[in-house]
């Protein structure tokens, strides 16, 4: 996520505030690591049918590498004739939200400072906990194979203990949140993953699909045998028959 600090203008009028569409929805840097997008589509593609389940109106919203404006910036340029953006968030706007998101995970790619940082105004860490306000914020730290966890309450970030299974709960999702040491898109790594509230692993999309692929393809494989096993016993009452 990004919470870059901007200067300020005023605004006569809340509907004078920018939406998603006239604000930046890249701040110009690359994804710092390979693991970031297959590690954003494995939560992503896995929570899915979850977050279906819990909104059927469909409103609820996930961002992969997304921005986060928290501050009013200076006013835009308009975008230039023939660039309008389509009819989706670029980015999460909170005076147009006007809701925290329940969840906010950064990825960490060099030390972990920049994402624990307290600085007043500046840092991640104290952006998230006074302004933004997430009720959860997680920290993953691939090369510790560690996340790291903090649940709002009484307008401080406090540190989340792990359950008897080493996950974290997330409780308003029914969910769990922890480390998966496996294979994912050929690559082996502890990977960050949800679980449901029993302990079942979520699978991503193209798991689900791996796995219906095998269903079938067992299915098809019980049904030659079957049909076999039908031609044999034809077969011997044939020769029964002839006896």
């Amino acid at each position: 996520m990004n919470v870059t600090e901007k200067p300020e203008f005023l605004a006569t009028d809340f509907t004078e505030f920018p939406d998603h569409t006239q604000l930046p929805d890249s701040d110009g840097t690359f994804v710092k690591n390979f693991q970031e997008l297959p590690q954003s589509i494995l939560l992503t593609t896995s929570v899915r049918p979850i977050l279906d389940q819990i909104h059927p109106d469909g409103q609820y919203c996930i961002g992969q590498d997304s921005g986060i404006y928290w501050r009013v910036a200076q006013p835009p340029e308009p975008p230039e004739k023939g660039a309008e953006a389509p009819d989706m968030r670029r980015s999460y706007v909170m005076w147009k939200e006007l809701m925290p998101p329940l969840i906010i995970l950064e990825f960490v790619s060099g030390d972990g400072s920049e994402e624990r940082d307290k600085t007043p105004k500046k840092g991640k860490f104290w952006i998230y906990e006074r302004i933004i306000r997430p009720a959860f914020y997680g920290i993953y730290e691939v090369k510790k194979a560690k996340i790291e966890c903090y649940h709002l309450v009484e307008d401080r970030f406090e540190l989340m203990s792990e359950n008897q299974r080493g996950h974290y709960q997330i409780e308003p999702m029914g969910l769990e949140l922890g480390i998966w040491q496996g294979v994912y898109q050929g690559v082996e790594l502890p990977w960050l993953r949800w679980w449901d509230a029993e302990g079942n692993l979520l699978l991503a999309a193209d798991e689900r699909a791996e796995q219906a692929e095998l269903a079938a393809e067992q299915e098809r494989q019980r049904r030659i045998e079957a049909e076999l096993r039908i031609q044999a016993l034809e077969a011997r009452l044939r020769e029964l028959e002839g006896s």
